[in-house]
């Protein structure tokens, strides 16, 4: 399947269609999709470092609009060409390998967004890209759960300021159990990765993939050391 055989926004519409349909349980994506607040980018292959400039460059975008945004719920995808994903193991290797090379470049510009912390088995971990955290989604064909399995690999971008905003008010309890019960419906139970922020790393949840207790995150943060923020 070559995505470059077919128009770009007809992508872009599945996408937007499958997060879109009434099984899907995540009520943030749903939330931004009705604020037309979800912005997509369709890049090459994600095995391949090519467009890795362009993808920053369209996530510092994002990012530029976001915090200039006084709306709620925004989100960014990168959906990718291919490869042809079989298994969990070949997305989650991919995953890794685009966020570093996209943390390599970024840390040329930016510091480590301090409000969260590098460290990537750190509970308060989250990526960072411009200074701005995100908490990241993986979607491809071949993931366990049904909620993640998009015809195409995607990464999805979401700041995570938003989760700590919703957290100061009572919407986020009420929002997170809908989401898990929604999920248990559509997928036949919770994300055993799933943890809230400052329980455990981030890490486990991006990809979908239930990890071993002996796993450990590849990915390695060089941002420079910042008074709230050290990084190795």
């Amino acid at each position: 399947m070559n995505i470059f055989a077919e128009n770009k926004k007809t992508v872009v519409k599945e996408y937007l269609s499958f997060i879109g349909t009434k099984e899907f349980p995540c009520i943030a994506a749903k939330a931004a999709l009705a604020r037309q607040q979800v912005k997509c980018m369709v890049a090459g292959n994600m095995a391949c470092p090519n467009e890795d400039a362009g993808i920053l460059q369209f996530l510092y975008e994002f990012v530029d609009e976001y915090r200039n945004s006084k709306d709620f719920y925004h989100s960014a995808a990168i959906i990718f060409s291919g490869p042809l994903i079989n298994s969990e193991e070949m997305f989650d290797a991919l995953l890794w390998q685009r966020l570093q090379a996209l943390q390599v470049f970024d840390v040329e510009n930016y510091y480590y967004d301090d409000r969260v912390e590098s460290d990537t088995s750190s509970p308060k971990f989250s990526f960072s890209i411009k200074e701005e955290a995100f908490y990241i989604i993986g979607l491809h064909p071949a993931s366990s759960r049904h909620s993640r399995q998009f015809k195409y690999p995607v990464l999805v971008f979401n700041p995570h300021e938003q989760f700590e905003q919703l957290r100061a008010t009572t919407k986020y309890d009420v929002m997170k159990n809908a989401v898990r019960k929604r999920d248990i419906a559509f997928s036949g139970s919770v994300n055993p990765m799933l943890q809230d922020f400052g329980k455990a790393s981030e890490v486990y949840q991006y990809s979908g993939r239930k990890y071993e207790d002996s796993w450990q995150c590849p990915l390695k943060i060089t941002h420079a050391e910042t008074k709230h923020n050290p990084s190795t």
